[in-house]
């Protein structure tokens, strides 16, 4: 039985995703978004919504529309000088994040590559039990028992149509834990945080990782995440280093593929995994020569084993930008290695759906 209460919520529901569709744009280049983000949900800011009534006053005066004004006029309303707008949070699960992605983006589902299988648990009814716990009972079964010992035993009243089940006649769900094989996919991200790299460019890059992280993990149960930062030089980080490392030094992009082929050699083979590299760049690199270092490292040892290569390139006043150049003319045909430019936050959706578009 539906209860209006859980009408009311599938409802509200429907809503909140509604809401988060049509904004999405603005909740993709929300810092607020992220404050909120806990471990399976993210807690939204949307208007709240009011339902109209009527507010009563003092029954000062009989009759039906007595008192000043004329037809038309707002009841109950006094004038202000400010705008004010409400707020309340709406929990949305990462599930549902990734679904409203997809469908907006129109993202094609990943068929994943690698051959390495993880077991994950799931638990499954397999069938009907005397015994339980209260919350597994199985009301339909129950009652059709008792109905069953009431007639069996004369009891029962066509007429006056009252079961009512004994202990004897409970019935539970019964289930059983089984273990099954799902595909794994790794991501490394890679960031310059050389001195022209500086927070505009960096809150840019966290925000976007953050939804091709959410895509990612909807497509793969189990998922594995490291990081890369470098300037003339590269090293693997974590999380909140990777974010939160202040921009100093010159560019060596080379460096940044020396330690992701170093990281894919010793833990993840080509055959068992899913790989995913994205890079996140002003496009400034020291040198012509360190740029064919990179375009030898990607051919020979990065794109052979990965799914997809993606390059996104955010503008700074102090980058060339030339690096996307240089992969457009050595890459710009090879379908594993994807383009974006992300002049600013308002650019990260069309970013995402350049990226994550073909469903390697």
């Amino acid at each position: 039985m539906v209860l209006p209460i859980d009408k009311d919520l599938d409802r509200f529901k429907k809503i909140v995703r509604g809401r988060v569709r049509k904004d999405l744009k603005k909740y993709m280049g929300s810092d607020e978004m992220l404050g909120r983000q806990g471990r399976k949900v993210v807690s939204i800011p949307i208007p709240e919504i009011h339902i109209p009534r009527f507010k009563y006053g003092k029954n000062e005066q009989g009759g039906v529309g007595q008192g000043e004004g004329e037809q038309g006029d707002a009841v109950g309303q006094e004038a202000g000088d400010q705008p004010g707008e409400h707020m309340l949070e709406a929990e949305v699960s990462l599930e549902e994040l990734a679904e409203i992605l997809a469908e907006e983006l129109e993202l094609p589902r990943i068929e994943p590559r690698g051959h390495k299988e993880v077991s994950s648990a799931k638990s499954k009814y397999t069938g009907i039990s005397m015994v339980g716990p209260e919350s597994l009972r199985h009301n339909r079964r129950t009652y059709r028992q008792a109905l069953k010992r009431q007639i069996a035993a004369g009891a029962y009243n066509p007429d006056k149509p009252v079961i009512i089940p004994i202990r004897e006649d409970r019935r539970y769900r019964s289930f059983e834990t089984e273990h099954e094989p799902s595909s794994a996919a790794v991501i490394l991200y890679m960031m310059d945080v050389s001195g022209s790299m500086g927070q505009k460019q960096k809150d840019i890059v966290r925000l976007e990782t953050f939804w091709i992280d959410t895509w990612l993990r909807h497509n793969y149960r189990n998922i594995e995440t490291r990081f890369i930062i470098h300037d003339a030089a590269a090293r693997e980080v974590d999380r909140d280093t990777f974010f939160r490392t202040k921009e100093s030094g010159g560019t060596l992009i080379s460096t940044a593929y020396k330690v992701a082929i170093q990281i894919l050699e010793a833990d993840y083979p080509a055959a068992d995994w899913n790989i995913y590299l994205f890079q996140f760049s002003d496009g400034d690199n020291w040198s012509g020569s360190d740029t064919r270092t990179c375009m030898k490292l990607l051919e020979d040892k990065l794109l052979p084993v990965a799914n997809m290569f993606g390059y996104g390139q955010v503008d700074s006043d102090y980058g060339s930008g030339q690096f996307y150049t240089d992969l457009q003319e050595n890459y710009g045909k090879d379908e594993r290695v994807i383009l974006s430019r992300i002049p600013d936050r308002d650019a990260i959706m069309d970013s995402i759906r350049e990226l994550l578009g073909k469903g390697r």
